[in-house]
């Protein structure tokens, strides 16, 4: 679903860095998915292995113009046309635009947790229910604390039904996925 990068600037309460206009359509984290770059805001998170400011110049190169960064470039003259939002946390404010996201539906959401099977379980009820509903799921088995968002993201309008995974690697982690998905 699209929205603007100054609604987004509003949602995420982010301090905004350039003046372009812009539609988002698309959320990016992993630089090597890349497919519509005009329409994509990239969310440069920071991981125990990665940091993803360090691709900013490659995926501005590639036509990306809009990121969430937790720290600005140090070269940002090098980004002329960009729209840059600073938040302390990236990753938060990921999760707090697919919230957002998920508050302007109100259809049946299936939250699906546990230890194991929780893919091959969204892919039978996607099976069993893909006649009679438009269903929004999770792809692959996007059930972490960047999944997640990225899976809520794409809820459409056409949508009638939702299948999230939702996954756990350390206690307190399901607190932060529950609002996200808001099961029904």
């Amino acid at each position: 679903m699209s929205s603007s990068i100054e609604n987004i600037e509003k949602v995420l309460g982010a301090k905004r860095f350039g003046d372009r206009s812009a539609q988002i359509d698309w959320i990016l984290t992993d630089s090597r998915s890349l497919c519509f770059p005009e329409e994509t805001l990239f969310f440069a998170l920071k991981t125990k292995r990665n940091d993803g400011h360090k691709y900013l110049p490659e995926l501005y190169e590639r036509g990306v113009r809009n990121f969430v960064v937790g720290e600005l470039p140090a070269d940002m003259k090098s980004f002329q046309d960009a729209n840059f939002l600073q938040l302390a946390n990236p990753l938060k404010g990921l999760q707090k635009l697919a919230e957002k996201h998920r508050e302007q539906f109100q259809i049946p959401v299936i939250g699906i947790t546990g230890s194991n099977g929780k893919t091959i379980v969204k892919e039978w009820l996607f099976q069993l229910l893909r006649e009679d509903y438009a269903i929004a799921r999770s792809p692959k088995s996007y059930n972490s604390q960047i999944g997640v968002p990225l899976s809520v993201w794409q809820i459409e309008p056409e949508h009638k039904l939702c299948l999230f995974e939702a996954g756990i690697s350390k206690p307190g982690e399901m607190k932060k996925l529950e609002p996200i998905i808001q099961p029904t």
